[in-house]
């Protein structure tokens, strides 16, 4: 096949699943299922942040904006998953393709960002609660949104420029179920040299500082629970933190093992497939569940939301 640019690209083909030709509409129908109750459940949990006044705190409003990245995320990969499974279409153009990838990266990384403000919320109200109204009141709080939001944009933006300058084979197949860094860059035709090396650095200080932060941040809560007197404060505190902890370990534990763990392309193992899906699909289906299952108020907002109640 000769090797072209990008200008001379027609379309990519996704290899799926690797179960999906024999059992396609079995996949279609759990994966539908799945992206029903994540878009469902962080929807929900958005609305009942914006609208319940008694969730209007910097704990709530982070994870608010990490319900909506967890409902655009999974928005990234799955539809087009679906197509491929129900339709058994799994061509996917260039452009389409490039910009799965910087939403996807968007997204993604927006979760890692977001995952370590909260375990600084959590620092903060644990060791340091005198402090906590003044040190994140609403302004810094925005801010600090802001610059999740930003960031993640930025580092996006390079992984998909820098792809952007490779070149490609016409119809060129791409291994997995969505358009990502590492099946991208076995299908170029062009040396991905350059892009491996961001990969490595960029994308390591991206998921390795903020993972490095949260288990600072929690090396103190504990400490400072430990001291705690009272073993009911204890045992909150410890709730309080417990479901934060379960998403970060199943979040980071499937990214590092996808992507700084990576087997050769050539030999991809179940265990891969099986890192990609639980971060792109599991962990946003079942943030909501971990989040509110242990939480009275967020419990008792969910139900005031589904009975139409609005407080002020």
């Amino acid at each position: 096949m000769a090797e072209g640019n990008q200008s001379g690209l027609v379309q990519f083909t996704l290899q799926g699943l690797p179960e999906q030709s024999s059992h396609g509409w079995v996949l279609f129908g759990l994966f539908c299922w799945l992206y029903a109750v994540a878009l469902a459940g962080n929807v929900l949990i958005s609305a009942a942040i914006v609208l319940d006044g008694r969730l209007h705190k910097p704990m709530y409003f982070f994870l608010g904006h990490l319900s909506l990245a967890d409902a655009c995320f999974v928005s990234t990969t799955v539809p087009n998953l679906l197509v491929s499974l129900g339709a058994r279409d799994r061509r996917i153009s260039y452009g389409r393709c490039l910009a799965q990838l910087y939403f996807f990266l968007t997204f993604g990384d927006l979760d890692i960002f977001l995952l370590a403000v909260m375990a600084y919320d959590r620092y903060v109200a644990i060791c340091h609660p005198l402090r906590y109204a003044t040190t994140l009141g609403p302004t810094r709080c925005a801010f600090l949104v802001a610059a999740c939001w930003l960031l993640t944009s930025l580092v996006a933006l390079t992984h998909t420029a820098l792809m952007a300058r490779l070149s490609f084979c016409t119809d060129r197949t791409v291994a997995g179920f969505f358009c990502d860094l590492g099946p991208l860059m076995q299908a170029s035709c062009s040396s991905p040299r350059a892009n491996r090396l961001v990969l490595l650095t960029l994308g390591g200080a991206v998921i390795l500082l903020p993972f490095a932060l949260v288990l600072i941040s929690y090396v103190h809560i504990g400490l400072a629970i430990l001291r705690t007197p009272s073993a009911q404060g204890r045992r909150k505190a410890f709730s309080t933190c417990g479901s934060h902890l379960t998403v970060v370990f199943l979040f980071f534990g499937t990214v590092i093992r996808a992507y700084l763990c990576p087997t050769d392309p050539g030999s991809a193992t179940p265990g891969d497939t099986v890192a990609i899906v639980l971060y792109t699909v599991i962990t946003p289906t079942v943030n909501p569940f971990i989040y509110s299952l242990r939480n009275r108020d967020m419990q008792a907002a969910l139900a005031r939301l589904l009975r139409g109640q609005r407080t002020s």
